[in-house]
């Protein structure tokens, strides 16, 4: 997927643990530690504020775009 979750660098940025940031989102530490990972299909916009407010960050600062390789620029042939 090219949406890359880059929570735990902001958490190491702010010193703060995971499970203090479930407790300030209001989720589960399970369900914090499946967006850590990148393992959701959606979140809502809600929680992005709410994770923002506690790191003080922008949405930006959490996820990050990363194109996939396509077939062309892996065999090094773009045409």
């Amino acid at each position: 997927m090219p949406i890359v979750v880059t929570l735990d660098l902001m958490l190491a940025r702010r010193k703060m643990k995971a499970k203090d940031l479930a407790a300030f989102v209001g989720i589960t530490e399970s369900n914090l530690s499946l967006l850590r990972t990148g393992k959701v299909r959606g979140v809502r916009f809600e929680t992005i504020a709410k994770i923002c407010e506690a790191l003080q960050c922008q949405p930006g600062d959490i996820l990050e775009y990363v194109p996939e390789a396509t077939e062309e620029t892996m065999d090094g042939d773009a045409r």
